[in-house]
């Protein structure tokens, strides 16, 4: 039986479009409004959700997200009120939620245990970007056991061997980075992405989803023809810092027309 990541990949595959994967960082202002956002992404058509597990030192992250998690963590967000919001959640209701975490969360609560204890929670897979090579075979066993997907990063300039253990050790789906950096919204994506997207398809049969400066509708048409799903954070949650100061009601339209217009995209 596929995981649900596979199987919401396999379904926008069946209808010729691409699978669109929003990032929400959870905890930001609060995980009532979390699980607000993660419903309405959900109504309005997401294949996925990336959820962040907010961090002190995120890796990867670029200077919107890196504000949202300072601003959930300054709220006071913890690991439990992480686990507790899902549990209240209808889950089964949502598209599959992938958890993007640091390894060092996961290493504290050690990898049989979290991995356990997202899937009883309602995850279906982690991606966990600054897990070191030689500990990446270990937690795929661990998340494998429990049931979930562990997605794995490739960037443009990865080694060739280094993208072969990378793609042994994934499932679910590979999470191709647009350029070797962190995450943010921009205005092009590199001419050269397509050429790095052809080479992974034959490498492996895992469909590639792309983040990393995927913010506007033109950028999932690119994708289409060379990845199987568009991944958008930066421009997502830059919408959400509107919570500051505007009404909930309004800005969760706003995400919503922003959610809708990406999965059109898609489509065309």
């Amino acid at each position: 039986m596929p995981s649900p990541i596979t199987a919401a990949f396999a379904a926008a595959k069946a209808e010729n479009r691409l699978a669109f994967m929003p990032f929400v960082a959870a905890g930001d202002p609060d995980c009532d409004t979390t699980a607000e956002v993660l419903r309405t992404l959900a109504d309005a058509g997401a294949d996925l959700i990336e959820l962040g597990v907010p961090f002190s030192d995120p890796i990867a992250d670029g200077p919107v997200i890196q504000a949202s998690y300072t601003r959930a963590l300054g709220a006071g967000f913890k690991l439990s009120q992480f686990w507790a919001m899902l549990e209240e959640l209808d889950t089964e209701a949502l598209p599959p939620l992938v958890g993007m975490v640091s390894v060092s969360i996961v290493q504290r609560v050690g990898f049989e245990a979290f991995c356990a204890r997202a899937k009883a929670a309602g995850l279906a897979g982690l991606i966990v970007p600054d897990v070191p090579g030689d500990e990446a075979a270990g937690l795929a066993e661990a998340a494998g056991a429990a049931g979930l997907d562990l997605v794995q990063l490739i960037s443009p300039l990865t080694p060739a061997e280094r993208v072969r253990k990378i793609l042994a050790a994934c499932s679910g789906f590979v999470y191709c980075l647009s350029v070797a950096g962190t995450t943010g919204e921009r205005d092009a994506l590199p001419l050269e992405l397509t050429a790095h997207l052809d080479r992974l398809r034959q490498q492996t049969d895992l469909p590639l989803a792309v983040g990393f400066g995927v913010s506007k509708p033109e950028h999932v048409q690119a994708l289409r023809g060379h990845a199987d799903g568009a991944i958008v954070g930066s421009a997502l949650v830059r919408r959400l810092e509107a919570l500051a100061d505007q009404p909930k009601e309004a800005v969760l339209k706003d995400v919503s027309d922003f959610t809708r217009e990406m999965v059109a995209a898609g489509r065309s």
